[in-house]
């Protein structure tokens, strides 16, 4: 199990034995009832303080999903069997995605002439000294999300030794990023992106600009930090990246409730689509194993590209 997937399962888990104890019961001899109960209550209750997505939404299917999982999965490991397979949970679970009436939740992408003006304004806080070092990440952080299509916990798990900069002298411009784990390859088989260097968004640039700023030579490329840019060495957490995102997202005069961490993988892949980039090519970046979701991409790229109606209507 991947690290990541395990800090959900626990939180998921966390959240249940909180509602057992609540009502004065084992969490480990929980009933169908008790775990039934448990769904409604979370998808009648407020998110977490903490949480990037409005408060007031209630939670989404997939998430109560994914905590029937985690009682699944600590069932299994105490050699029990689980509730959550029971008839009466499953039907449940099936009332509440019939009593939700909102879309599938798709974050809006962040366009490249989105990214300019964010890094724009980042180059205006970089002018400010107290904000000079935090802004040289965030700027760094969000040009190399975008232009090698990260998802937000491979952001976070970038280290120094990930990165091979290319000589300009014998090689062309740019870098490459090694990817050690990532949500589609559990086992570590590791992935490799070209990153060119660009005449806009200008990744490599700033990577390069905010390592030298920072003095990194090792550990995580991008680290939590004090005010007035001390740095503590702990990588920024994946939740983190979200709150980023949607820091600047409102400083451009965009809804930050549109955006989070995704969008910057999200605007790759459809800026790609837009300017006529090959499916292959957007895969070998994006590195989807399937082409089922570029090709969503795609298509609402091209949505009013010629339309059926554009003659008549």
């Amino acid at each position: 199990m991947s690290e990541n997937t395990a800090a959900t399962y626990e939180s998921g888990w966390r959240r249940f034995t909180a509602y057992c104890e609540g009502m004065g019961r084992d969490p480990m001899a929980a009933t169908p009832d008790t775990v039934a109960g448990f769904l409604v209550k979370m998808a009648s209750g407020p998110r977490a303080r903490n949480a990037t997505a409005p408060g007031e939404r209630p939670l989404a299917v997939g998430t109560l999903q994914v905590y029937l999982a985690a009682i699944r999965w600590r069932y299994r490991a105490a050699g029990r069997v689980s509730p959550t397979s029971d008839g009466k949970v499953t039907g449940v679970l099936q009332g509440l995605r019939r009593l939700s009436d909102r879309q599938p939740r798709q974050v809006t992408a962040l366009r490249e002439h989105d990214i300019a003006r964010i890094l724009s304004h980042c180059d205006l806080l970089a002018g400010i000294p107290t904000f000079r070092s935090i802004a040289a990440r965030d700027a760094a952080l969000i040009a190399m999300g975008f232009a090698a299509a990260l998802r937000r916990s491979e952001i976070c798990a970038l280290e120094f030794g990930d990165l091979q900069f290319l000589d300009p002298s014998r090689d062309r411009s740019g870098m490459f990023l090694h990817i050690r784990r990532s949500k589609t390859d559990q086992f570590g088989r590791g992935h490799r992106i070209a990153v060119p260097e660009g005449a806009a968004v200008r990744p490599v640039r700033r990577l390069k600009q905010w390592l030298t700023l920072s003095g990194i030579a090792g550990g995580p490329v991008f680290p939590t930090m004090r005010r007035g840019g001390v740095l503590l060495g702990r990588a920024l957490h994946p939740a983190d990246i979200a709150r980023l995102v949607k820091h600047y997202v409102r400083a451009i005069r965009l809804d930050p409730a549109e955006y989070s961490g995704h969008s910057l993988r999200a605007g790759f892949t459809t800026s790609a689509a837009v300017h006529g980039a090959r499916l292959d090519k957007i895969m070998e970046v994006t590195r989807h194993t399937t082409p089922r979701m570029v090709l969503r991409y795609i298509r609402e790229a091209d949505a009013f590209e010629d339309h059926a109606g554009a003659a008549f209507l």
